[in-house]
């Protein structure tokens, strides 16, 4: 399926669909029947019967058997898998419609009656009997290609390819009901309509074309798609860079004037909106991975991008510990009595605009919109094009849950690269810019642009394995390091081992390990022709999968100096039971993060407590390690006084005293 739509992903778990056939379809102007495009029809159902489909195919009554009544009998048993003799009963007589032993069955469902709960045309029955046998797809064929936007006389009438009922009902007329049948497309619109509501996917679309039911089971464009599920895949008005940035500016405004229980609510509606979605999110992300694969993509940029179950569950808990955590804007950090009746207050503050450009993890839009919402500022996304399906619908799912009060354009979704390089000259719009990706975007990213960029490069951890370590401890924390998730930025890339450990055997047996769990091993200069390894092409490599540098140090000294030359300042690990020796790992070692006797794992702004984090920084100003929260605000002053004037500072006392901030 390398030309499947996005929209029409879902056609990738069909099983079971029901076909309708109108009459116009397989007879030509004279009534009689078109041999040549009946032929192709059967063509098409045999194949599919070949492929494994279980296939209902619905005529009109006027196809082969005349306009007698029939009426649908419900199917006693209700397995279709078990059903040997599909029936119609055709004036209460009984009769098989297909084959034996075929799983295709044919009904004919030519109805007259008004009074009786019978419905009056075949489209509104096929839709009926989809949702009795739990049908996977209706495909309702007709002489026309779908629905139009117009008359099809008019040039500027368009193929409508999905049905949004919001937009489409007030947009489309219906002509005349067909030469031959009852219902027309105006029958056929309000079967699909009522068919996919009830979570029957429906497709029109001609019956003259070639294959074009082969066509729809491949994902392909054509005819018009109805889909519970339609509004979320309707794509939003285009805009400007810059009215992008200042729309999501007014509106953070308005997020920052709501009250804390207000800014709470939108989070819990978006962990909910989330959770009720995620059939749909998972479909889509599914899409994108498909697509990553067959485009050859390499497995860590693969890992990044897929859902893997019960990720949107722990991203909604998630969201839920940040809604709840102490409202972050306008807390008083600090106050002071300047003088008598004048009282300053350090407050925070929404940074404003945020610019986060991230790769391949559909999972970071989840997060850095929810720690937008918290924190008050307004939000412009930018992924990867790998996750295109995956972060249209994650926006759209989040943008659909906040109040029209505040807008959905408070997080906007930058779709084109070329809208990039626009918002990164809106330096009088946006304050902050955080790349989260590969060395190369954030080098591009800061050359590009006068705004600040907060970030990091690369995540080269190290674990670094003292002569006094417990040895089964030293293993469990490096297995974990790297084999976790070799993909995130806190793996460990480079263990360091203390060279004691050499002649007891501790390297091997760490060696051993990582081997068995299929990691490639690549070595420095010394560990490699001691442990017959290939030897790394740089201790500054960040491999992001199942491999890492392995190097022989002389002692804690060496294990520092090798980080500060070849790290990348992101999170640095020292596992020793001498807590001298600790002491000096952790205050000496310059990164973001240090730890002791703990995987660099850890490094994670939701196991630090801070509910999501935007990313890992590496930066000295502003934040630094993962930023959360607090790590998208800033300071705002407020003085409180009565009436003071400076003058020359003649008319002023100044005390300059610290008081208790709840005072």
């Amino acid at each position: 399926m390398a030309d499947m739509d996005g929209s029409r992903a879902f056609v990738k778990d069909v099983k079971r669909l029901v076909i309708k056939v109108g009459t116009a379809v397989v007879t030509r102007n004279d009534g009689r029947l078109a041999l040549g495009r009946f032929g192709a029809l059967c063509e098409q159902l045999k194949e599919l019967n070949s492929q494994g489909y279980e296939v209902i195919l619905v005529t009109s009554g006027a196809v082969g058997l005349g306009r007698q009544r029939l009426r649908y009998r419900k199917l006693v048993n209700s397995s279709f898998a078990d059903l040997q003799k599909p029936q119609v009963e055709l004036d209460g007589k009984a009769c098989a419609a297909v084959g034996q032993n075929s799983l295709m069955a044919l009904y004919d469902t030519l109805f007259n009656e008004d009074s009786s709960g019978i419905f009056w045309d075949n489209d509104s029955l096929a839709a009926l009997l989809a949702l009795e046998l739990k049908a996977d797809l209706l495909v309702l064929l007709s002489d026309v290609e779908g629905l139009y936007s117009g008359p099809p006389s008019d040039p500027k009438s368009k193929l409508i390819h999905t049905y949004v009922k919001e937009k489409h009902r007030h947009e489309i007329t219906f002509g005349d009901k067909s030469r031959v049948g009852r219902g027309g497309m105006t029958a056929k619109v309000k079967a699909a309509v009522n068919a996919a509501y009830a979570g029957i996917p429906v497709v029109i679309t001609s019956g003259y074309a070639a294959k074009n039911i082969i066509k729809v089971l491949q994902g392909q464009r054509i005819g018009t798609l109805f889909h519970q599920d339609a509004h979320f895949w309707e794509p939003t008005k285009e805009v400007s860079a810059r009215e992008m940035a200042v729309a999501a500016r007014e509106r953070s405004r308005r997020l920052q004037a709501l009250s804390s229980q207000e800014r709470k609510k939108i989070l819990l509606d978006i962990a909910d909106a989330l959770e009720a979605n995620e059939k749909l999110i998972t479909i889509e992300n599914e899409a994108d991975v498909a697509a990553a694969q067959e485009a050859g993509y390499e497995k860590s940029l693969i890992s990044r991008l897929a859902l893997k179950p019960g990720k949107i569950s722990n991203l909604a808990k998630s969201i839920r510990v940040l809604a709840n955590m102490e409202d972050p804007i306008g807390r008083i950090l600090k106050k002071t009595q300047l003088a008598d009746g004048l009282i300053l207050e350090k407050t925070s503050s929404p940074l404003g605009v945020l610019l986060i450009v991230f790769e391949s993890r559909p999972d970071a839009l989840v997060q850095i919109a929810s720690l937008a919402i918290r924190s008050g500022n307004g939000l412009l996304l930018k992924g990867g094009k790998e996750a295109k399906q995956s972060n249209a619908i994650l926006h759209k799912v989040i943008t659909e849950a906040i109040p029209d009060t505040i807008g959905g354009q408070v997080i906007g979704l930058v779709t084109s690269r070329e809208e990039i390089s626009d918002l990164l000259k809106l330096d009088d719009v946006i304050d902050l810019v955080i790349p989260r990706g590969s060395n190369k975007l954030v080098s591009q990213i800061k050359s590009s642009t006068k705004i600040p960029v907060l970030g990091h490069a690369d995540g080269i951890c190290h674990v670094y394995v003292d002569k006094s370590a417990d040895l089964d401890m030293a293993k469990r924390i490096v297995l974990d390091a790297k084999t976790d998730y070799p993909a995130a930025c806190n793996a460990m890339e480079t263990l360091l081992v203390h060279k004691d450990l050499v002649h007891i055997g501790a390297l091997n047996e760490l060696i051993v390990d990582l081997r068995v769990e299929g990691v490639n091993l690549y070595g420095g200069p010394r560990a490699s022709s001691l442990l017959n390894i290939p030897q790394a092409h740089s201790f500054h490599h960040e491999y992001n999968s199942m491999a890492c540098t392995v190097e022989i140090v002389d002692d804690v000294a060496a294990a520092i100096d090798h980080i500060h030359h070849h790290g990348s300042a992101h999170t640095d690990c020292i596992i020793t039971e001498d807590q001298e020796i600790a002491e000096v790992f952790l205050h000496q070692v310059d990164s973001a993060a240090v730890f002791h006797n703990a995987s660099t794992r850890f490094c994670d702004g939701a196991r630090f407590g801070l509910g999501a984090e935007v990313g890992i920084s590496t930066s000295r100003i502003h934040a630094r390690g993962p930023v959360g929260v607090e790590g998208l605000l800033t300071t705002k002053w407020i003085l409180k006084g009565s009436g003071q004037v400076v003058d020359g500072d003649k008319g002023v006392m100044y005390i300059h005293k610290d008081i208790p901030i709840d005072s």
